[in-house]
């Protein structure tokens, strides 16, 4: 069993000056804690993996593909593995909870070291 504290998760990801961490990974599930402050730029492109953003706290809305929403605390938003998707207008600083599965970036090819 893993026990985590979104809250102290949150505190060191603001001292790091992070705005991601990982802290559950999984072969087929990964979980972490993406903080987006008010007026920032989501800089994410697309996964190659399905995800889940869980809103904890913050007001936004998000992009994906040719659909925006309104986000804000409890919402939950399914995101196909390849689509675009970003936030965007965060009014309020955003703490999201990101689930990968099967865990982010084990989907993505390999780079070839051997030319």
């Amino acid at each position: 069993m893993e026990i985590h504290d979104t809250r102290q998760l949150a505190a060191s990801l603001g001292l790091a000056e992070r705005s991601y961490h990982e802290f559950i990974h999984q072969p087929a599930l990964s979980v972490g804690l993406y903080l987006l402050p008010a007026g920032s730029d989501d800089p994410q492109q697309p996964h190659t993996e399905d995800e889940v953003y869980y809103v904890v706290s913050g007001t936004g809305r998000i992009v994906v593909g040719d659909d925006e929403q309104a986000v804000g605390p409890g919402s939950s938003i399914f995101v196909a593995a390849e689509v675009e998707h970003r936030f965007q207008q965060i009014a309020e600083a955003l703490t999201v909870l990101v689930f990968f599965a099967p865990a982010e970036y084990s989907l993505r090819p390999q780079l070839r070291t051997n030319l």
